[in-house]
């Protein structure tokens, strides 16, 4: 007979324990009900930030044992879901561009705002008058309201420096936010963001910046590299030479790609062997074939549709067909898409996105984990499996689209231990109080 092993978080009785753990390994394509691996009255229980157990209440209550020190969590009339895991974001920024969403909502488009100084630059200007500490408070702040939203892992982009001491200091500066808050911070180099104002008509040589200083620089500070690789911004020629140059230091490549024209992107990522291809508003069948036979995972950002007040999204349709799997982000930043909310992220995505639940679900945490390398610790509640958790104030997955104005998250779980309750009163850069 096995001897019961000690537990140090205990969640039991939980109405509805969503481990998102059924079908093949890996990413899904079109996932359907049974993927997401629902177990009615359940438990889950946790030692030293692992999953211990999970299961029906009973049976994990006959393999562990709370330990003195255990915190018991009643889970009745809730629903159990991994950590939402954000595979796309620009968190660290200085400074708001509400002024451009009204341009975009009086028919000014993307293109033609940044050509008047706005866009990307107008970002960049903003990053680098602000100083350390400024950029430090606010990009916690934000990484607050991401755990408030029930997000326990966030990747974070540079791109707002495009110097090489400016992306150094962002992916720094998100580093040291890793260490400090409760959130994983997964760090990104994308100083092929845009061309910088003092390098205007002179973009060979800003090409050649990125790859011969800013990569060696930034190297062992991140742990992708992307590109915006998109008609007016970098080609796929620039774009393959650039994420090449990160391989060759250790940077895995991911791409922002086919958001406002076709030029291959897709395709390039497929090559590259690219952990995901991102955007993909505009993306041929031909790159959707391709990224499917290398393993790329599809990364839709509905809300930039939102922010970019158009009503255009990725079809499913075509990335079902050829049995693609879609993660979802957010792509929070301050020109397209502000907004922590991957609940939000989901009723978009769902609601005119055409995903079904199901999708948008597995899209957030098994797929999303995926998308940046972590599917083998977060993205599905399995033993073994590092203990990142959401309690939600609803019994049935349908409830976090459906309710798309409220935020349903009640306790959050950290690396096996409680960041955040509903009731208490949470407080600026991670710290909370009853």
């Amino acid at each position: 007979m096995n001897t019961p092993v000690r537990c140090d978080l205990l969640i039991r009785k939980i109405t509805s324990l969503v481990t998102v753990a059924s079908g093949a390994p890996g990413a899904l394509s079109s996932p359907g009900w049974d993927d997401l691996g629902i177990i009615e009255n359940g438990a889950l229980a946790v030692r030293e930030g692992t999953i211990l157990a999970v299961g029906k209440d009973a049976a994990v209550a006959r393999t562990v044992v709370p330990a003195s020190h255990c915190e018991i969590v009643d889970g009745s009339g809730k629903m159990l879901l991994p950590g939402f895991v954000d595979p796309h974001t620009h968190f660290l920024f200085a400074g708001s561009r509400e002024k451009e969403y009204g341009m975009r909502a009086e028919g000014i488009d993307y293109m033609e705002i940044r050509r008047r100084g706005g866009g990307i630059l107008s970002s960049v200007r903003s990053f680098r008058a602000a100083s350390d500490e400024t950029l430090l408070c606010a990009g916690a702040d934000r990484l607050d309201r991401f755990l408030r939203n029930g997000t326990t892992t966030v990747e974070g982009k540079s791109g707002y420096g495009l110097t090489v001491d400016e992306e150094l200091r962002a992916l720094r500066l998100m580093n040291r936010l890793n260490e400090r808050h409760p959130l994983d911070v997964v760090p990104t180099f994308l100083g092929a963001h845009d061309v910088p104002g003092e390098y205007a008509g002179k973009r060979a040589d800003y090409v050649r910046l990125v790859i011969d200083e800013m990569i060696p620089a930034v190297a062992g500070h991140a742990e992708f590299c992307d590109v915006f690789c998109e008609k007016g911004v970098f080609t796929v020629g620039e774009s393959r030479a650039i994420l090449e140059a990160g391989k060759r230091c250790g940077l895995l490549p991911r791409l922002h790609a086919e958001e406002f024209a076709p030029i291959g992107g897709g395709k390039l990522a497929a090559e590259v062997g690219a952990l995901s291809a991102d955007h993909l508003l505009v993306v041929p069948e031909e790159d959707v074939i391709a990224m499917a036979k290398s393993g790329t995972v599809a990364v839709f950002l509905p809300g930039t549709s939102i922010g970019l007040a158009k009503n255009e999204f990725a079809d499913p349709s075509l990335f079902r067909k050829h049995g693609q799997p879609i993660a979802l982000a957010t792509d929070c930043n301050p020109g397209s898409s502000f907004t922590e909310s991957m609940p939000a992220v989901i009723s978009l995505a769902v609601s005119l996105g055409g995903l079904t639940v199901p999708e948008a679900i597995v899209g957030a945490t098994r797929n999303a984990a995926a998308a940046i390398g972590r599917l083998d610790r977060v993205g599905t509640l399995e033993a073994g499996k590092r203990a990142d958790c959401v309690l939600f104030d609803a019994v049935d997955p349908c409830a976090i689209p459906y309710r798309y104005s409220t935020n349903l998250a009640c306790c959050v779980v950290k690396n096996g231990a409680v960041a955040l309750r509903a009731d208490q009163v949470f407080l600026p850069n991670g710290r909370n109080s009853q």
